[in-house]
């Protein structure tokens, strides 16, 4: 059973080509077998939530909450580690923050 905040390595496929790759990337939440996950990249440039190895990453990375995926569970290699308590509410106040528009 998948939880929020869990990192997972999975089958990802990128939005400007058909290529599917295995990737990081940290679960939002699970529903009827499909996982909506946040992309994760080792590429420090990026705009995001960084997450350092001392908090479990392989190598110092940044969580894209602009890089959001639909995927099935099927996809999901393995679960990695989990988010801190910390790292998940700040994960959750900038979707949030990024969803405010909506409501506008």
């Amino acid at each position: 059973m998948l939880k929020p905040g869990d990192v997972i390595l999975a089958k990802v496929q990128f939005t400007d080509t058909f290529e599917v790759k295995m990737r990081p990337a940290v679960v939002l939440f699970e529903e009827i077998d499909k996982v909506v996950i946040a992309g994760v990249t080792s590429n420090l440039e990026m705009s995001g939530i960084t997450l350092t190895k001392k908090e479990g990453a392989i190598k110092d990375s940044v969580i894209k909450l602009n890089y959001l995926f639909t995927i099935s569970k099927a996809m999901v290699s393995k679960t990695l580690f989990s988010l801190t308590r910390e790292k998940k509410q700040k994960v959750f106040r900038e979707l949030v923050g990024k969803l405010n528009a909506l409501n506008s």
